[in-house]
């Protein structure tokens, strides 16, 4: 029997509009309502529940030490550029647009060289070639979603010709205007009108607090422009991903920033030769930073997120692709940990406990 759409309601619930199944590509549906988009990481989706939802604010403190704030950009403006998504993109630079050079492209899945089964070899090889036809489908239906990406190989030009890009340089701002009003009218084509989804928008906006901006020294003006962005945030069909140096702004302001944001992420540069790190770690030499998930965005909800981890360990791929793994300790006897991808828990086996 299908569910009812609308949820009765009571002191203790709200009625929430049901969204209907995305039928535009980047889009997934989720708990309670809830609709994501990818974050263009595909180990990050999986950490995150499905990705960021709509509608929210992602915070991540950057590392002056550690520039891997930069992939997380990239990979969220390049997945959104691939599913045809607007993007609205500021810095702190002359040239916002040439950034948009750096975008990492889609990796291309392998061609499928082999050749059709012989009939004559039996049923049970038909039913197989029948399987891999199915996990290929189901490999089409992901890649719909979220792709994995080449760092080294950059965008092509067809994702970027013709798209719906905006570039907004926040160097020579002296105030948060300009980019309060392009972001206002950014948004305004993706409210929230209904629950039928015509298009996604993404805001990605580069190191926030930089001191190449004049505004810098405002705090509160800088508060009060999140404060602003999240609230239109919360009526649109978009996300926005916001990266600022914690160490150049007040404790105070700081912490007002973490608490606004929705999905609050930081980004830890990892030592160089540190032996007593490599000792404990596995994989320690292909770690390239480490990535703290300090909030998971709750949308509809009061049920907290609960991880398996809140660290995890960046690295590339063959040197290409972005892969984020549990921190696991190395064993007395050498052997590997184990990926997030490819195990359900971060931790070892349970024994015995030892006070």
């Amino acid at each position: 029997m299908a569910a009812p759409n609308v949820r009765s309601s009571s002191s203790f619930s709200r009625n929430i509009s049901v969204v209907s199944s995305p039928q535009i590509p980047g889009l997934k549906s989720g708990p309670n309502g809830t609709a994501f988009i990818s974050t263009g990481i595909r180990d990050l989706d999986r950490i995150l529940g499905g990705g960021y939802p709509l509608g929210s604010l992602v915070m991540v403190m950057e590392d002056p030490e550690a520039p891997h704030h930069m992939d997380l950009l990239r990979t969220f403006m390049s997945q959104g550029l691939v599913n045809n998504q607007p993007l609205l993109y500021a810095s702190p630079s002359k040239d916002p647009r040439g950034f948009l050079g750096t975008l990492p492209h889609p990796a291309s899945s392998k061609e499928d060289k082999s050749t059709a089964p012989d009939p004559d070899q039996g049923e049970s090889l038909r039913i197989a070639w029948q399987y891999r036809k199915y996990l290929e489908s189901q490999k089409n239906s992901i890649d719909d979603y979220s792709n994995d990406f080449d760092m080294r190989k950059p965008l092509e030009r067809q994702f970027l010709s013709g798209r719906p890009i905006d570039c907004v340089s926040l160097l020579d701002s002296s105030d948060l205007s300009v980019a309060q009003d392009h972001c206002s009218t950014f948004l305004s084509k993706f409210s929230r009108n209904s629950s039928n989804i015509a298009s996604i928008g993404r805001i990605a906006i580069q190191s926030f607090s930089s001191p190449l901006c004049e505004y810098s020294d405002k705090e509160s003006d800088m508060l009060s422009f999140i404060r602003l962005l999240k609230s239109m945030l919360m009526v649109s069909n978009a996300v926005a991903i916001v990266t600022f140096p914690p160490s150049l702004l007040s404790p105070s302001s700081s912490k007002r920033l973490q608490h606004m944001a929705d999905t609050l992420l930081s980004i830890k540069a990892i030592p160089d030769g540190d032996k007593e790190l490599e000792k404990l770690l596995t994989g320690y030499k292909d770690i390239n930073g480490f990535l703290n998930i300090h909030k998971v965005a709750r949308i509809n909800t009061q049920v907290p997120v609960i991880l398996e981890a809140k660290t995890f360990s960046m690295s590339l791929k063959k040197r290409r692709f972005l892969a984020l793994e549990c921190l696991n300790q190395a064993p007395v006897d050498g052997s590997s940990g184990t990926s997030y991808g490819t195990s359900g828990s971060c931790s070892s086996k349970s024994g015995a406990l030892d006070f």
